[in-house]
């Protein structure tokens, strides 16, 4: 069931918006790029076809790389 990682991506980025400092921020950053990894994790290796495995391709290369480029 690939789509409770999308909720709780999003409900994760909502609260992002409203806590924005500290260490709740931080969780919610953890919980946020988890859910969305997962998904995209998911959708690669168990999408129904060929464009969600795609799609979840590009969003897993995509979260990496953002997260890699706050990182520097």
């Amino acid at each position: 069931m690939p789509n409770l990682p999308l909720i709780v991506w999003i409900a994760a980025s909502l609260l992002k918006l409203v806590l924005t400092t500290g260490e709740i921020y931080t969780a919610l950053d953890l919980v946020a790029f988890g859910s969305l990894f997962t998904w995209a994790w998911e959708e690669l290796f168990q999408g129904v076809n060929y464009f969600r495995r795609a799609l979840g391709f590009c969003v897993l290369i995509g979260a990496i790389a953002l997260k890699i480029r706050e990182l520097y």
